[in-house]
C-alpha cells in the first residue's frame, strides 16, 4: 500500500514542474505553502524565497499570498505516508527576470533598475535579481566617489546576459551617450559665433582647455586662455570650474568648436587709459620676436610692437641681430590705438643719434686692363672651340 500511494503522488506533480500555492505559514528559515493540485504541502527555504538576500521571509511574502514555484526536489516518508514538496520562487523570479532582459536587449530598450548597494567595481542593481554595472559603465563622466548613487533608480541598457553564471552587466554610459547626442545636435543648431555662454572645464592639455557646453565640447587655445601669456592652463583654470566663454568658431561637420575665455574679459588696454601716453618713455620686456620687428610687454597683458625699423639707427637685417626674448628694453611710445587696442613703440628713439655711414664696398676688379691676353680672355676665346663645328 505504501508504494502505490508512494507512486500516486509523485506521478501528480514532478521535480522541474511549476505550481502555484498559497503562503500558510512563516517560519524563521522557511514558508509552508498550500500547493494547488497536489498531494502535501510544499516548502520555500529562505534562500529560495527572493533573487535577493533577506533575513526574514517576511520581507519577501506574508501568509494568504498567492505565489509561483518551481519543484526542486519531491521528499517522501514512506512510513508515515506523507511528503514535501521543496520549492523555489528564487529560480521562478530568475527566469522571468532573463526572459525580460533578453527582450529588452534584442530590442535595444532602456529599463530602470534601483541601485542596492555600491561596491567596489561598480554598482549593484535590482533587476528582478542581482544585476551589475561595471565603474567604466557607469557614466561619461570620471567620477572617483559612487556612494551618492545607492538608492538612485538609474535608466540602464542591457549590455550582456549569462544566465549559466548568473552574470547581467547593464550600463548607465549608455544612456548618457544618447542623451547627450540629441542634446549636442540641439546645441550645434542653436549656437552662434560671437555667442558668449556658460560652460565647465571638462579636461586640460598641454595646449589648452576643453570645456563643456552641456553636451559637446568646445576648445579654448592657452593663447586664448588670458589677455597674459601663459605658461600651463593650470595656471589659469582647474577641472570642474564653471566659466563664461566667447564662441570664436563653429564647425558643424567636424562638431569643432574653437572658444575664448580672455575674449569675456576685462581688456588690459582697459587699465592703462590715462597712465600712459604717446612720448611716455618706459620700462618692457622683450616678448616675441617677429621677422617685422619685437612685441614688448609694458605692462601684464599689454603689448606693443617695436618695427625692426625702430630698433636701432644703425640697418639689421632681423631682429634677432640686437634683441632676445626676455630681454629688459627702454622704449618710448610712438602712439596708441585704442579702438584697436594697437600700441606703437621705438627703441632707437630712447638712445641718441648716431652717424651711421653706409659703407660701399669697392668690388676688386674681375680683369685688369693690359697687353696680356692671356689674362683676359675673350668671348670668342671661351666659345671658340664649341663655335668651331657648329653648322649653319
Amino acid at each position: 500500500m505504501t508504494e502505490e500511494f508512494n507512486e500516486s503522488m509523485i506521478n501528480d506533480i514532478k521535480e522541474g514542474d511549476k505550481v502555484t500555492g498559497e503562503v500558510l505559514e512563516l517560519e524563521d528559515k522557511q514558508v509552508v505553502v498550500h500547493v494547488n493540485g497536489g498531494k502535501f504541502n510544499g516548502i520555500i527555504p529562505i534562500s529560495q524565497l527572493s533573487t535577493h538576500h533577506i533575513d526574514n521571509p517576511s520581507e519577501a511574502v506574508k501568509v494568504g499570498d498567492e505565489i509561483e514555484a518551481y519543484v526542486t526536489k519531491i521528499e517522501v516518508d514512506d512510513e508515515n505516508e506523507t511528503g514535501t514538496y521543496i520549492l523555489s520562487k528564487r529560480q521562478l523570479e530568475t527566469e522571468k527576470s532573463y526572459e525580460y532582459l533578453q527582450e529588452k536587449l534584442d530590442n535595444n530598450e532602456t529599463i530602470e533598475a534601483k541601485v542596492t548597494e555600491v561596491v567596489k567595481g561598480g554598482l549593484v542593481v535590482d533587476v528582478g535579481q542581482r544585476g551589475f554595472v561595471p565603474a567604466s559603465l557607469i557614466s561619461i563622466d570620471f567620477i572617483e566617489d559612487f556612494s551618492n548613487y545607492e538608492g538612485e533608480v538609474l535608466k540602464l541598457k542591457v549590455e550582456e546576459l549569462d544566465p549559466a553564471n548568473n552574470r547581467v552587466i547593464l550600463s548607465h554610459k549608455a544612456i548618457e551617450e544618447v542623451e547627450n547626442a540629441a542634446k549636442k545636435d540641439e546645441l550645434l543648431e542653436n549656437l552662434n559665433e560671437g555667442d558668449v555662454v556658460e560652460g565647465k572645464i571638462a579636461r586640460l592639455t598641454d595646449f589648452g582647455a576643453f570645456v563643456d557646453l552641456g553636451g559637446i565640447d568646445g576648445l579654448v587655445h592657452i593663447s586664448e586662455l588670458s589677455h597674459e601669456r601663459v605658461k600651463t592652463p593650470e595656471d589659469v583654470v582647474t577641472i570642474g570650474d564653471t566659466v563664461n566663454v566667447k564662441i570664436k568658431g563653429i564647425d558643424k561637420d567636424s562638431e569643432r568648436i574653437s572658444l575664448s575665455l580672455k575674449d569675456t574679459l576685462p581688456s588690459p588696454f582697459e587699465s592703462i587709459k590715462g597712465e600712459f601716453n604717446a612720448g611716455d618713455v618706459i620700462e618692457g620686456k622683450v616678448v616675441r620676436l617677429v621677422n617685422f620687428g619685437a612685441f614688448v610687454e609694458i605692462k601684464p597683458g599689454v603689448q606693443g610692437l617695436v618695427h625692426i625699423s625702430e630698433i636701432s639707427h644703425k640697418h639689421i637685417g632681423t631682429p634677432s641681430e640686437l634683441l632676445e626674448a626676455g630681454q629688459d628694453v627702454t622704449v618710448k611710445i610712438l602712439g596708441i590705438d585704442e579702438e584697436n587696442e594697437r600700441i606703437s613703440l621705438s627703441i632707437k628713439s630712447t638712445i641718441p643719434d648716431e652717424d651711421v655711414k653706409d659703407v660701399e664696398s669697392e668690388a676688386p676688379d674681375t680683369y685688369s686692363s693690359g697687353d696680356d691676353d692671356e689674362d683676359n680672355p675673350t668671348l670668342g676665346d671661351l666659345l671658340g672651340d664649341k663655335l668651331k663645328n657648329l653648322k649653319f
